[in-house]
């Protein structure tokens, strides 16, 4: 190298130094410290200065209070609400042991912390800024502020004004009045704000003879109300409910609050059934309630609709309600002896009527009285839909082009083997259904097996198209129980559903396959804000020639079939009978051109508790089966709902018809019986004899038609045998799939 070059790498390794040594000397350890000082100095500057412009408020809890007003479709006032349900009670009325319990639920540190969790609260302004919504995370005395003094908006700027307030409200209140007025000012569901509200709605009690017990629960309520409430919640919001309410306590005891001995002793405290607030007598109380549960699906706080200034139009439709609750008590209530009668009076009606082209829910029935019955059996979800679940077995053959197991086609014609009790084949699940009566078919087409909803026939079906894929048709359509088993009883309608469900998912059939999810709620409107309410016009989730050709099927059904007693020449008509096991429930499912609804009986226990009971002998007719009440109910109201008559018809773009017949011949050659208007019940060996059947009510009067009023369902579901299929039932073979998996003790 020269001594040019030489000098030249000596001046870069020159300026390398420099620079490295510039670098190091600008980001040094103590530059970065006194930098992340400074930036912590000008955050607390920055909060002094918030913490001396943000004042307390005046309490806004009270003055804010308003009506809320709620209207039919037509704009006429169906009611009023906005009665602010409270009433303040000191501590010295609350038990301290009840006190403890909410301390235990939400703020374990809340005696010695400043008032505020500052991790929380970061987490809930990071959830907000993400769009994840509402965080837990916050004190007592945070919640206590956003109750009292401002909203339930969930802002960064209402974060901020919380965080600031509640250390000043921590500094000025003592810690018994911030807790007394948390638990006065909270929300606990049944339009109860404040403990002493609560108490007498959950148990009937005043705040001060709360146990501990009462009081976990109420505390344990704060987190979910509607979800946590027991009357009205799933299986699993009674379980998450459950283990809030041990979590609560097991607070309690590693507090030293509660002694751990008789911890171990105490059992959940079942709160007693929810009764309606003055006013909601008859269907109103039903009607609100369930759009004050569609507002709160789409993240309008329960507690914001409670404060009132809300005007909610329903798209109930003012005449068509009426003629629902008409057409109830004409064919059913009017025959009931529900005081002299033990099974009259554990009879439950429900009813839900969608438009199918908009999907607005334009008439209701909850029972008898929001003020006498709060649970709504419309919107209920604890029972089967038993053989109203065939037509979406059907329906999934078709949508996914399946073949019998000797590689038929599945269509209207297919013949299938109706031989009762006839085993499955196919499938890992032995699974062997008796038809209703025990009755053998032979070889029916499936049209012949919808009319009278044979149980043999579909379980094959199920098999064919794999209970996996009809469960995934079925969920498709509108189907909420997610949890249902894949296995061949769900033919028989195992899982839960209610009116409203049913009625959404037959009303996406009735729309040619595209998906109909009910709404009742049309606008909600505030003066501060309108509410965002999603289009019940979904995509199309099964095709039209599907959804157009299951239609034709059922409308056999009403013409021919087990559903006769809804025919009319009045309105063209498509719909299924269902019937449970041990009769519990009955169902009908029916639809025009123009309206589809859903009408179900429910057997409820009126013993403390509730509980699941037969319909078997309802107003002295034997089973109440879903051609027979139901069907009428269903007929009388779409006669006066559609004004008397219809010349709407169906446009329907079915499958072609291809007859197949099997390749074997089936077990039985017994030929097709005809439908007997009066099916005399089989009666199971094991039990008592089934009374006999005396003649139903006549039926809704209506035009004479060729085919007569059927009023026992003859597709009933029966109870599945054992792995053995000779095995006789121990239940009712007119009954359907059980209520729980112990109706299925065999089964694998």
């Amino acid at each position: 190298m020269g001594r040019a070059e030489a000098r030249h790498a000596g001046q870069r390794e020159a300026r390398r130094t420099v620079k490295k040594g510039g670098i190091r000397r600008f980001f040094t350890l103590k530059k970065l410290l006194g930098a992340f000082f400074t930036l912590c100095l000008l955050a607390m500057g920055g909060l002094f200065v918030i913490y001396l412009m943000v004042p307390v408020p005046t309490a806004n809890a009270q003055a804010q209070m308003q009506s809320n007003v709620y209207k039919y479709s037509d704009g006429t006032i169906l009611t009023r609400t906005g009665k602010i349900n409270r009433e303040i009670v000191g501590l010295d009325k609350i038990p301290k042991d009840v006190q403890r319990a909410f301390v235990a639920a939400e703020n374990k540190s809340f005696y010695t912390d400043n008032g505020v969790d500052l991790k929380g609260t970061a987490r809930g302004v990071l959830n907000t800024l993400s769009g994840r919504g509402k965080q837990g995370g916050s004190t007592i005395t945070q919640q206590y502020v956003k109750n009292y003094y401002l909203t339930q908006d969930q802002t960064i700027t209402r974060k901020l004004k919380e965080l600031v307030i509640s250390l000043k409200v921590d500094r000025q209140m003592s810690k018994s009045a911030i807790l007394a007025g948390y638990i006065n000012t909270s929300y606990y569901g049944r339009s109860a704000y404040g403990i002493q509200a609560a108490a007498q709605a959950y148990y009937g009690i005043d705040a001060v003879k709360l146990n501990v017990r009462q009081g976990a629960y109420l505390a344990a309520l704060l987190q979910a109300p509607s979800q946590y409430d027991w009357a009205a919640a799933t299986p699993t919001g009674k379980k998450l409910v459950t283990e809030r309410w041990n979590y609560v306590l097991d607070n309690m005891v590693g507090q030293k609050w509660l002694d751990a001995s008789a911890r171990e002793g105490m059992t959940f405290p079942t709160p007693r059934e929810p009764r309606a607030a003055p006013g909601m007598e008859g269907q109103t109380g039903y009607l609100v309630e369930a759009a004050n549960d569609e507002l709160a699906a789409e993240g309008i706080d329960r507690a914001d609709i409670a404060k009132g200034g809300w005007t909610i139009t329903l798209n109930i439709d003012k005449k068509k309600q009426k003629s629902l609750v008409e057409a109830v008590d004409k064919q059913l209530e009017e025959k009931l002896d529900r005081k002299g009668n033990k099974t009259d009076s554990t009879v439950q009606a429900g009813a839900t009527s969608v438009d199918p082209k908009t999907g607005h829910v334009v008439a209701l029935y909850g029972g008898v009285s929001a003020t006498q019955h709060w649970i709504s059996n419309a919107t209920r979800s604890d029972y089967q839909p038993a053989s109203t679940f065939k037509p979406l077995v059907f329906a999934s053959a078709l949508e996914n082009g399946s073949e019998t197991q000797d590689g038929r086609p599945i269509g209207v014609d297919t013949q299938y083997d109706g031989t009762s009790k006839r085993p499955v084949e196919g499938s890992d699940t032995p699974f062997a259904p008796e038809n209703e009566d025990d009755q053998d078919y032979g070889p029916v087409t499936v049209q012949k097996a919808m009319n009278a909803s044979i149980n043999s026939v579909f379980a094959q079906m199920v098999v064919d198209v794999t209970p996996a894929e009809v469960k995934r048709t079925a969920l498709t359509l509108g189907m909420r129980d997610k949890n249902f088993p894949e296995r061949p009883a769900i033919t028989l309608g195992t899982m839960n559903a209610s009116t409203w469900e049913m009625a959404g998912v037959y009303a996406t059939l009735d729309n040619h396959g595209k998906k109909i999810t009910p709404t009742i709620v049309r606008s909600a409107e505030h003066k501060d804000r309108t509410a965002e309410l999603p289009d019940p016009i979904g995509k199309q989730v099964i095709s039209r020639e599907t959804a157009d050709t299951v239609t034709q099927v059922l409308r056999g059904v009403v013409e021919e079939g087990s559903g006769s007693a809804a025919n009319t020449p009045d309105y063209q008509a498509a719909g299924k009978t269902g019937t449970s096991e041990n009769n519990r429930s009955a169902w009908f499912a029916g639809y025009t051109p123009e309206l589809t609804t859903v009408v179900a009986l429910f057997g409820e226990s009126t013993k403390d508790g509730g509980g699941q009971v037969s319909l078997t002998g309802t107003a002295n007719a034997g089973r109440a089966n879903g051609g027979g009440f139901p069907a009428r109910i269903w007929a009388d109201y779409t006669l006066g709902a559609l004004n008397g008559f219809s010349d709407a018809k169906f446009d329907l773009d079915v499958a072609p018809s291809v007859p197949t017949e099997p390749t074997q011949a089936p077990t039985s050659e017994a030929p097709t019986p005809s439908l007997s208007p009066e099916p005399s019940p089989s009666e199971s060996p094991s039990q008592e004899p089934t009374p006999s059947r005396t003649p139903e009510a006549p039926p809704v009067t209506l035009p004479a038609t060729p085919s007569p009023p059927v009023t026992q369902d003859p597709g009933v579901e029966t109870t599945p045998p054992t792995i053995e299929p000779t095995t006789t039932p121990t239940d009712d073979p007119g009954g359907g799939a059980g209520t729980n998996p112990g109706d299925f003790p065999n089964l694998p």
